[in-house]
């Protein structure tokens, strides 16, 4: 087997799992403990999962979706400033989507008293932000509601996503890597976000600085799509760096 193949199934086996030992991952692929130790060293700089005395558990920060609830404080300041600096980029005249989360309703707050914007969104919250934007079209996608994120995802939201054509999509996402690009823990979540960059001329992920370095089970698209990524000042120079080695125009606020 090779390592590349090995690695992806030990990913398999904890998810499955939730936690295992060196010994006990050795003893199912028939490898040594040191191979591994190498292994999951590799596997968690990946961000895949995390490491601990002995063992590996499931890193539940890269895959896990928290409800709106838990995640509306969470880096709050952070996003914040994010949002501010977002809607910044967003210009009279702009037809734009705003995905569903808590850092892109900030962008949404910071629109309110904008004018001649179109704003797209799979988001409850969002669309009740604006409700009151006399400048303001909102397009709400449709689709079905999930209670816990107030977001309307499935089949009626990609259709309409389909047919769309905006200039600025604001993405936003809990895992970024400057290897495996955009990725979440919930497959039928992803066809929508991919419709929403495949609608927009220019793509801005919007993620506070904890979102960096992580990855998820399933790809949602390589960095290569991202324009501009929009973070806290919190991020070292060295993440920031990274993605502007990888071409992505970064604003830290």
């Amino acid at each position: 087997m090779l390592a590349a193949e090995r690695k992806m199934r030990i990913v398999e086996f904890v998810k499955q799992n939730r936690v295992a030992s060196v010994a006990a991952l050795a003893a199912a692929f028939q490898v040594h403990e040191a191979t591994i130790r190498r292994d999951l060293a590799e596997i968690e700089q990946e961000g895949l999962l995390k490491r601990t005395h002995g063992g590996v558990i499931v890193d539940q920060g890269a895959n896990r979706e928290p409800s709106f609830t838990e995640r509306a404080h969470d880096q709050l300041d952070q996003k914040k400033r994010i949002g501010k600096r977002a809607a910044e980029l967003v210009e009279d005249g702009d037809h734009i989507i705003l995905d569903s989360g808590t850092t892109t309703f900030h962008i949404a707050q910071h629109l309110v008293d904008r004018s001649n914007i179109t704003v797209v969104t799979n988001d409850i919250n969002i669309a009740a932000e604006l409700r009151d934007s006399k400048g303001i079209s909102v397009l709400v996608t449709g689709g079905s509601l999930y209670h816990s994120s107030y977001m309307l995802n499935g089949m009626f939201t990609d259709q309409i996503l389909s047919t769309l054509h905006v200039q600025k999509a604001f993405i936003g996402t809990p895992a970024i890597h400057t290897k495996h690009g955009l990725t979440h823990p919930e497959a039928q979540l992803v066809p929508t976000k991919q419709g929403m960059i495949r609608a927009a001329q220019e793509i801005i992920v919007v993620a506070d600085d904890t979102k960096i370095g992580k990855a998820s089970l399933h790809s949602v698209a390589p960095l290569s799509a991202v324009h501009t990524f929009i973070t806290g000042e919190e991020a070292s120079e060295a993440q920031v760096q990274r993605f502007r080695d990888g071409g992505v125009k970064v604003i830290t606020v």
